[in-house]
């Protein structure tokens, strides 16, 4: 006796057997129980989820007798009366199955439906199944419209399609539509664990993953893809068989490179991308897996406890929880999208290994740390030239500079009229001045924990040992004490106790050499973050020294005999928000003032 393929040999004969539709499911049953028939369905979703078996099943559950010839319409047709059989052999005369890829034509159409004018031959309905509908031509869909929408009570149309956009609307709103779904890969797993051990075949579990992986959402392609791993193993299924069947890369690599990027070692993923070429590794295979397992991470890192019901025994749990804590969360975003934009520049690169490699290296300058110069109070001038208004500028001799000001003068409007001809554009404030609110924020309490752990903060800054979510941890953190090698902070906002985020911190500080004694004392072996609220942090202490400088440059100009005396005689006034006080670091002998039309 010939073999049967394991796709055909356990292709569901009714709804219980169905796996992943249970909505279709469902639906379909409530229906044949109460007997609330449509006389037109139309399945749609992607190859092998199941649209020609469903359709099969409804047919025999339409034309089932039972097994004593006394049945009726029901949900769960017997299987062994001769509709049944027949139409699991293809040979009941009232139920027509036509291809419409190579039967698209009007013609086509016409002599299936000169069947439709005559009752059924044995059973209790005719279905005429047409698979692939979007494939027919737009005479042909016109000519069947009239008999889909006011068929004999006796027939039943069932129509299946992977693309329902090319489905004419007329013909969509003459049938009820079902979306078969894309199979989740624990389904078929599931499955496929059943189905071997009905063939008594060994499989290991990782290898039986890979399977489901690789089919998509298709159990149909599971099925064969499981047939085809059972002869290139000889007999049973192990993971190494698989994987080099598949073609795809060993995940130990994947999490490698992300161990790798993690820790911002350029040399190691260069080097991990050179053994991915000797061993003829797919680069978009690579990127494929490492957008799976980034996605995964994602889901983690977002909500914690969603994995805790996955399979113990897998280890890709294991090792994609630890990378989840080991990337911050904004740096999984970022590789997410370098990976999924990287596999379409594959094909544009001379070398696709050497465009993998460009496409890790690419998130690394993301991860240095940029030095953050102090705003400068002055402003640069403009790349392009803007026109003047007809207004001379005067210097102010103010001492000490402190600020820079805009003072607005009134004008006649004959001046003003010449200055709109003129198009004059305000000068703005300079894109790295600092914005400074009116807010006047009261000093932090000072405390020798606050003292050191200040002094800390800003060596790390200087030293450029952090960036991006580990600055701000140590910035909005406020040092609660120091025991035994064991620092606490607080922080008040949650987000900013990420598990990452603290280890990079702690190796920042203890990687602290050059500096003076005080800082490293006493030695740092642990560090401990709780949330709650804080009153002394580095960033509370830059806010109130900026307010500060803020207050003594306003002072300065509104006291300065210049200025009032522009006030007094010339009627100007100062721009709001115009004095920002000049960095600490920066030194100058004047103060520019700048006057523009109202």
């Amino acid at each position: 006796m010939s073999y049967l393929v394991l796709a055909r040999k356990y292709r569901p004969k009714n709804f219980s057997e169905m796996v992943g539709q249970s909505h279709v499911v469902q639906a379909l049953s409530n229906a044949l129980g109460t007997q609330r028939l449509h006389h037109a369905y139309l399945f749609t979703g992607t190859r092998g989820v199941g649209k020609t078996t469903v359709s099969r099943i409804l047919a025999k559950s339409l034309n089932c007798t039972g097994p004593d010839g006394t049945g009726d319409i029901t949900a769960t047709p017997c299987g062994v009366c001769e509709a049944c059989t027949d139409i699991d052999s293809g040979r009941f005369v009232d139920y027509t199955e036509l291809d419409a890829a190579s039967n698209r034509g009007v013609d086509e159409i016409a002599q299936l439906l000169e069947q439709a004018v005559y009752k059924p031959v044995v059973g209790r309905f005719k279905v005429f199944m047409i698979d692939e509908v979007h494939m027919l031509t737009n005479t042909a869909f016109n000519a069947m419209l009239k008999t889909l929408e006011e068929p004999p009570s006796y027939l039943k149309f069932v129509l299946a399609t992977t693309d329902p956009q090319k489905v004419p609307a007329t013909v969509l709103s003459r049938c009820l539509q079902f979306n078969l779904r894309p199979m989740a890969p624990e389904t078929i797993l599931e499955h496929l664990v059943q189905v071997l051990a009905a063939e008594d075949v060994a499989a290991e579990p990782q290898a039986l993953r890979l399977l489901a992986r690789a089919a998509r959402g298709s159990m149909r392609d599971a099925l064969s893809l499981t047939d085809q791993a059972i002869a290139f193993g000889s007999g049973e299924l192990v993971e190494a068989g698989v994987r080099q069947m598949l073609g795809s890369v060993d995940r130990s690599y994947v999490y490698q490179l992300l161990d790798a990027l993690a820790r911002g070692d350029g040399k190691s993923i260069v080097e991990l991308s050179e053994v991915l070429r000797l061993n003829g590794f797919s680069a978009a295979s690579t990127l494929e897996e490492m957008t799976s397992v980034l996605q995964r991470m994602a889901v983690l890192q977002a909500v914690p406890g969603i994995g805790a019901s996955d399979d113990a025994s897998d280890p890709d749990v294991y090792e994609t929880a630890r990378l989840a804590q080991l990337l911050p969360a904004d740096e999984t975003q970022l590789l997410y999208s370098l990976c999924l934009h990287g596999r379409g520049e594959l094909g544009l690169a001379p070398d696709e290994y050497a465009a993998l490699t460009m496409v890790l290296l690419r998130l690394l300058p993301f991860k240095r740390v940029t030095g953050t110069a102090e705003s400068r109070g002055a402003v640069e001038p403009p790349k392009k030239q803007q026109p003047e208004p007809r207004l001379a500028a005067v210097p102010v001799p103010v001492s000490p500079p402190v600020a820079v000001v805009s003072l607005v003068v009134p004008v006649t409007a004959e001046e003003e009229a010449e200055a709109q001809l003129a198009k004059p554009v305000a000068i703005a404030p300079a894109a790295s001045a600092p914005s400074v609110g009116v807010e006047k924020s009261t000093p932090p309490r000072a405390t020798p924990l606050g003292d050191h752990w200040a002094e800390v903060v800003q060596a790390l800054i200087s030293a450029e040992l952090i960036a991006a979510l580990v600055r701000e941890l140590a910035l909005q953190s406020e040092l609660q004490s120091q025991e035994e090698g064991v620092w606490t902070l607080r922080v008040e906002r949650q987000s900013l106790n990420h598990a990452g985020a603290c280890d990079k911190l702690l190796q920042a500080i203890q990687s602290l050499h050059a500096l003076p004694d005080a800082l490293t004392k006493p030695a740092l072996t642990r560090l401990m973050v709780a949330v709650g609220p804080v009153g002394d942090t580095p960033a509370r202490r830059n806010t109130a020294a900026q307010t500060a400088r803020q207050r003594q440059a306003e002072e300065v100009i509104e006291n300065d005999p210049f200025v009032q005396d522009m006030v007094s005689q010339w009627g100007a006034r100062v721009v709001p928000g115009s004095i920002r006080p000049l960095a600490p670091t920066l030194a100058s002998t004047s103060t520019s003032v700048s006057t523009k039309p109202i």
